[in-house]
């Protein structure tokens, strides 16, 4: 599955699915991007095996991965990862990151769009996603789309400098979700090329 679309400044972007061998060229986008951009990241992903252990972790079906790429170079990354299988199967938590300098020209639009797919394929009701407290901008962005802040769970997280933050649940359903993607859909050139 690879798609193409154009982001606001007119440079073609294609979103695939991750494989195995993109692990060295995942690693390369993990450790180009700001000390900052990371310090709030669940893992690190600098670590090649952690890397490695992602990737492999979609074999089971549940967790879905995927990457933007410019010129074949990945500048992206999200994944959906569906709670495992029981009284929480209809809910899915959401992550993405976009390289700095592609932020704010609409490629975490896309790529959400692509996971918003996705989790309507596997059947997801509900999308959940998780900050730190300091990440006001992801929170605004998520809101923007439909998200609503669920649960405030103080001190509860650690960055990577080992500094305690709250962690802010968001959550939204995935009808609403399309509601407020809408417009931007609409809008997009968005073409599927395999």
């Amino acid at each position: 599955m690879d798609k193409k679309s154009q982001l606001t400044d007119g440079r073609e972007i294609v979103i695939r699915n991750l494989h195995l061998d993109d692990l060295d060229e995942s690693v390369g986008f993990f450790r180009a991007l700001p000390e900052e951009d990371r310090a709030y990241l669940r893992v690190d992903v600098t670590d090649r095996d952690i890397v490695a252990q992602r990737i492999q972790a979609m074999d089971t079906g549940r967790i879905r991965r995927l990457v933007a790429e410019i010129d074949g170079t990945i500048v992206a990354d999200g994944s959906l990862e569906v709670e495992n299988r029981g009284w929480k199967d209809h809910i899915a938590e959401l992550r993405l990151i976009v390289a700095r300098p592609l932020q704010s020209l609409g490629l975490g639009k896309h790529l959400a769009r692509e996971l918003y797919l996705l989790a309507a394929e596997m059947k997801v009701e509900q999308i959940v996603v998780k900050f730190m407290r300091p990440q006001k901008r992801a929170q605004s962005i998520f809101k923007k789309l439909g998200f609503h802040q669920d649960a405030v769970f103080e001190d509860y997280v650690k960055d990577i400098h080992g500094d305690k933050h709250d962690l802010i649940v968001m959550r939204c359903d995935l009808n609403e979700l399309w509601e407020k993607l809408g417009n931007f859909m609409e809008d997009s050139d968005w073409v599927r090329t395999r």
